[in-house]
Formats: C-alpha cells, sequence, structure tokens
C-alpha cells in the first residue's frame, strides 16, 4: 500500500483543520498507530479573510496561500488538501505556483452529489463569498446537476452560524439559523445538501435535515486517504498535466 504524505493547507479557520485531520484518521484504515499515513499541517490563521477578498476588496489571501502551499512542499508533502471552500476562489494561481498536486474539494463534493441524486438539485450552504464565486454552482453544473443557493435573508442565517463557530461560540442554538436556510433549500427542491463551508460540519449533522447532508470536509478527508493509500492514476495526471484536474472518474 502506498503512504504518500498528505499536506494541509489550513488554518482557515483552526477548527476546520483540525476537524479535517480527524476525519483523514478516522478515513483510514488503520489498527495501530503506524498504519496511520503521514500528514504535515501548515495552518496560519493570519490568511486574509477570503470572502473579503472577493466581495469587499479586501486583502489577496493569495501569497499567503502559495506560501504555505510551498512550505507544504518543502516539508516533504506529496499533495495538498485544503479546508477552506472559499479559499478555493484562488486555487489556480495557487496551483500555478505549487511544485505538488492540490486537490480540490468543490470538486470532489460534486462528483459526491452527483453519486447520491444523478440529475438532481443540490442546496448550497456556504459564505457569501464562496456563493457569490459561483464554485459550487459551476462544478454541480459541470456534472448536469442543479444548484440553489437561499434567499439573502438565508444566507445571513448561514453566515451568522459559521461567524459563530469562527468565534467559538459553539452551543446547542449555533446550528438554528443555518438550519432554519437549510429547511428553506428543502422546501425548494433541494435532494441533498452542501455543509460547504468548513465550519458548517462542526454543528451541523445529518439527523438536522430531512436530505442527503454532504459534508465537503468528510469527502475531502477520504480523498485524501484514497490519494494517499491507492490512487496512482490521480497522482499520475496531475503530474503529467499543465492543467491539474481534481477527480478522477
Amino acid at each position: 500500500m502506498s503512504r504518500r504524505t498528505i499536506g494541509i493547507l489550513g488554518g482557515m479557520g483552526p477548527l476546520a483543520t483540525a476537524d479535517l485531520y480527524t476525519k483523514i484518521i478516522q478515513a483510514t484504515p488503520a489498527r495501530t498507530d503506524q498504519e496511520h499515513l503521514p500528514v504535515i499541517i501548515h495552518a496560519d490563521p493570519s490568511v486574509p479573510d477570503r470572502t473579503a477578498a472577493l466581495l469587499a476588496d479586501g486583502e489577496d489571501p493569495t501569497p499567503w496561500l502559495i506560501r504555505g502551499s510551498q512550505n507544504l512542499a518543502d516539508a516533504g508533502a506529496e499533495f495538498i488538501v485544503i479546508p477552506c471552500n472559499t479559499a478555493h476562489a484562488f486555487l489556480d494561481p495557487v496551483r500555478a505556483a505549487c511544485p505538488i498536486p492540490i486537490v480540490s474539494m468543490i470538486e470532489e463534493s460534486a462528483a459526491e452529489v452527483r453519486e447520491l441524486i444523478p440529475g438532481g438539485a443540490a442546496g448550497i450552504l456556504a459564505t457569501t463569498g464562496t456563493v457569490s464565486a459561483g464554485l459550487y454552482q459551476a462544478a454541480l453544473e459541470e456534472f448536469g446537476l442543479g444548484a440553489l443557493v437561499p434567499e439573502e435573508s438565508g444566507q445571513s442565517r448561514v453566515m451568522e452560524t459559521i461567524e459563530r463557530v469562527k468565534a467559538g461560540d459553539i452551543d446547542e442554538t449555533t446550528v438554528e439559523p443555518v438550519l432554519s436556510a437549510a429547511r428553506e433549500l428543502e422546501s425548494a427542491g433541494a435532494g441533498a445538501l452542501l455543509a460547504a463551508c468548513t465550519e458548517l460540519p462542526v454543528v451541523l449533522r445529518q439527523e438536522h435535515v430531512d436530505v442527503p447532508l454532504i459534508d465537503p470536509t468528510n469527502v475531502l478527508a477520504r480523498a485524501a486517504v484514497r490519494i494517499a493509500t491507492q490512487d496512482d492514476a490521480w497522482i499520475a495526471l496531475q503530474h503529467g498535466s499543465a492543467k491539474v484536474q481534481s477527480h478522477v472518474n
């Protein structure tokens, strides 16, 4: 079995990074410490806010993301995963500057939606930056799927939950705002929901909703384990292609 070293480009935010690492451990078929995979984490919480960069002329996070990816490569990582959906809006220049492949959580998650509800529509629960950038909408469309996003008031409620998780304000009420938006998407015809901000799976669970809930962090963790242990074809494709793709069917 291959044992490629996984690089996590994290810190956006810290709880989401810890959540991804936990899920990588849980997804690894290991019986002893020694059977787990080598993981290198670069967690830099000082990366400028991705949504502010997209919507409010905030500072560009790309230089931070490039430095972090290069640090991971220098430290021995063989490919990179990024537990931040909004950061994927800046992925192309980071990939161009990075000497090792970077997995797209967006594309991996869209592929999972296709397996669950082929031809259906998914509701997107994400930061306003991710929604405005159309990251999931474009990926879902490529897989022949529809996309639903909350109305303005619903999007504000999604952001309320995200901001509370980022602030470490996690209790039994933290999920309520995003859950209200999720129910509206279900009523609008969503056949599945994407918890498409890495803070959301910290509080939003399958038992909260009536349609399949896809946790992109969990999807990314399983993809990382797959690539680290068995997906030689994915690695070969990344090294042999100028335009890196993130999912091999």
